[in-house]
């Protein structure tokens, strides 16, 4: 998506967007996201998917993802996340139907969620093991796990390595 793309978007629906793009979360689980989720001044910026005040998806749901690139930038401009979006379901129907109406979408069945599948197409070819891409997802991983994962540093590295 070129630069600018977004620019006749809301500023929380487009800050959203580009949240997705490097982070590949749900898009509710972005609206949700609280000022107390969304840490920039550590030395890994990073957000915190959690169940304050809602329900997650799943137990695998609960992460930490670090940020880097345009999700990096669009979190500093909404720092205290997305009060318009947070118990307001229409963020979806707001973002499809504008990136339809400026030639956004890839093909008539892409939609805002197709985002996520983006970014898990990229660490797919940049050959990120399962568990890690599994772990930023907030997927099952189909065993046991075994151990904490990733660090926070070793995340950012990896996604660092695939940002836009």
């Amino acid at each position: 998506m070129a630069s600018g793309a977004l620019g006749g978007l809301n500023t929380e629906a487009r800050c959203i967007v580009l949240g997705m793009v490097n982070t590949g979360y749900r898009p509710s689980e972005g609206a949700a996201l609280l000022g107390a989720h969304i840490n920039l001044a550590a030395a890994v910026p990073h957000i915190s998917i959690e169940a304050d005040g809602r329900h997650l998806k799943s137990k695998h749901a609960k992460r930490v993802i670090p940020l880097t690139g345009v999700s990096l930038e669009a979190f500093r401009q909404c720092p205290d996340g997305f009060p318009r979006y947070r118990d307001n379901p229409s963020l979806s129907a707001t973002v499809n139907k504008f990136m339809r109406e400026n030639g956004l979408m890839e093909t008539p069945g892409h939609t805002l969620y197709s985002m996520r599948h983006a970014f898990e197409d990229r660490m797919l070819a940049a050959g990120v093991d399962e568990r890690i891409r599994r772990d930023l997802f907030g997927h099952s991983l189909g065993r046991e796990r075994y151990g904490h994962g990733a660090t926070l540093e070793h995340l950012q590295t990896i996604v660092q390595a695939i940002a836009l």
